[in-house]
């Protein structure tokens, strides 16, 4: 059957693959993954003995057209990343936007993927959300950060252990340091860990403990007692 196939991977414990998952990938007439080395490691525990092709950020403009000339011929070719639902911040959207324009069949499968959890672990309101996930390391860093301080739902961002306590230092100097927020790491593994509190006491803490491992960040929506408060700081300051 000619199709591709989204399938999410886990992000931490191998048990939150799902059965589905685990079918198709079987099945698959091959693997499309962004390192072939990580996914050998998931396909080695499960005993899958599909081939794996390299599908990354670097070769993909390259090679996305011949491989969905192989899915449109007839096969039905799987999508992974190293970890979680690939296109959520990892290759991917350009091959389903590439089959979708070309007339083949796209699916994604329900599964794992990082923000999620991470969301409702922290505690904020999750009824509406933006997920931006990670900021500009460098050109337009700054404005983004400015937009997103007035940003009324919550926001997701995902960041690096290298980088997480400069971000929630340069996000308390727009938004103001009293701004809630959840921090959480490796999430699913052994070291899971949430850390709840406002952008200062954030900061404080990873200055203290030097921080570990990949990072969901979930700050507070602008509300209309920080918008307030915020003026008032404003004031007082001129």
């Amino acid at each position: 059957m000619a199709k591709l196939v989204v399938v999410p991977t886990p992000v931490g414990n191998l048990e939150d693959i799902t059965m589905r998952a685990l079918r198709v990938l079987k099945e698959a007439s091959f693997v499309l993954a962004e390192d072939t080395r990580t996914t050998a490691n998931l396909f080695k525990h499960f005993g899958i003995e599909t081939k794996l092709v390299s599908y990354h950020k670097f070769n993909e403009h390259q090679v996305v057209d011949g491989l969905v000339q192989r899915i449109a011929a007839g096969e039905m070719v799987a999508l992974v990343s190293d970890a979680g639902t690939p296109a959520i911040s990892d290759p991917g959207y350009l091959i389903v936007r590439k089959c979708i324009d070309e007339g083949v069949d796209v699916e994604c499968l329900p599964g794992a993927t990082a923000f999620v959890p991470a969301l409702v672990d922290s505690g904020l309101p999750n009824d509406k959300f933006c997920f931006e996930g990670f900021l500009p390391h460098k050109k337009g860093r700054q404005t983004a950060i400015q937009q997103l301080a007035t940003e009324t739902h919550t926001m997701i961002l995902y960041e690096s252990p290298f980088r997480i306590v400069k971000t929630l230092q340069q996000l308390a100097e727009v938004m103001g340091g009293n701004r809630r927020a959840s921090v959480t790491r490796e999430i699913s593994k052994v070291y899971e860990e949430t850390v709840r509190g406002t952008l200062d006491e954030l900061i404080a803490h990873f200055t203290e403990i030097p921080p570990k491992g990949e990072f969901v960040m979930i700050i507070e929506g602008l509300t209309r007692k920080l918008s307030k408060n915020q003026d008032k700081e404003e004031n007082e300051e001129e």
